[in-house]
């Protein structure tokens, strides 16, 4: 169990996802000040309530499973404004937190197990195809509008539930339950019903 730095959103980041963030705020900019001082990574939580910008009056819900973050690239746009590109890492789950200087929040993080490695079952390779079809229509329109890096790896069942899970807008609760499974294979289930009820798929 170690002590980070925490990053609440009101979005979900899954491990191996690409997160970008512009950064303003006094308590962030002295966080990336210090992980980037000590190579360190910083926790990205669900916000289950609450703002993203905090506000006197504020109540954050921070969720209780989020992803450690490594920041990739840091632009300083102004001296006071950061655009940063980060890579989702491992899981953790929060124990307990403190909120501290600037109103940056704290809290002890252990770590989940990676998704064991299983392939993409027949009955879901559909939304394999799908993820695939997206990544390659960005790709040919030279966006950068997806939260998807490389390796693809279309072929693995967490990869794909996870980049579904980041993509779709699903309510911030469910997306913080799907981080917390350890059943890749589950995950992409829910997906797929995701998906499915949408009309999507």
């Amino acid at each position: 169990m170690r002590d980070i730095a925490l990053f609440p959103l009101s979005n979900a980041l899954f491990p191996a996802g690409v997160l970008h963030l512009r950064v303003f705020e006094v308590r962030y900019l002295d966080m990336v000040r210090r992980c980037q001082e000590d190579g360190e990574p910083f926790g990205v939580v669900a916000l289950l309530a609450g703002q993203e910008v905090r506000t006197p009056e504020g109540i954050e819900v921070l969720a209780p499973v989020g992803t450690y973050a490594r920041i990739d690239r840091c632009e300083a746009v102004t001296p006071t404004l950061l655009a940063l590109s980060c890579t989702g890492l491992g899981r953790f789950r929060l124990g307990d937190t403190q909120r501290g200087q600037y109103g940056l929040w704290h809290g002890e993080a252990s770590d989940i197990d990676d998704d064991p490695i299983e392939p993409v079952p027949t009955a879901f390779e559909g939304v394999a195809d799908m993820l695939g079809a997206l990544i390659a229509d960005a790709q040919q329109r030279g966006a950068d509008d997806l939260p998807v890096g490389a390796p693809y790896r279309l072929d693995e069942a967490g990869w794909v539930a996870d980049r579904w899970c980041e993509l779709l807008p699903l309510p911030i609760a469910m997306k913080a339950r799907l981080l917390a499974l350890t059943d890749p294979i589950a995950r992409l289930r829910e997906v797929r019903d995701a998906l499915a009820e949408g009309g999507l798929l």
